[in-house]
């Protein structure tokens, strides 16, 4: 994060002047598109702040982010298990069917 030819880029969202949430995102290419994705690789909101747009206020950055960039989409993960996340995320994107597989070494 830290080299500036890396094409990843942090934003804080802050309420009360306190840090209130977080995203990490990056552009990557792919064979698929013109344009990079966009991954919103972290997208976090503390508990007391939750409810509060924040975390579809960091989305919407990103995504303004993307768009000035040339990206063809903003793409992200998130847990099954992740009710919350997933009732924010249903109302703001489709879900693309995909389930992960990964091999870590």
């Amino acid at each position: 994060m830290h080299d500036p030819a890396e094409p990843m880029f942090a934003l804080g969202a802050y309420l009360d002047g306190r840090l209130a949430g977080i995203a990490h995102y990056l552009f990557h290419r792919t064979f698929w598109t013109a344009g990079d994705y966009c991954y919103l690789q972290d997208l976090f909101v503390a508990e007391g702040y939750r409810g509060k747009g924040i975390g579809a206020g960091l989305i919407a950055a990103v995504e303004t982010a993307a768009r000035k960039w040339g990206a063809s989409r903003v793409h992200w993960l998130t847990r099954e298990e992740n009710a919350a996340a997933r009732g924010l995320y249903d109302k703001l994107a489709e879900r693309s069917g995909f389930i992960q597989y990964r091999k870590i070494f």
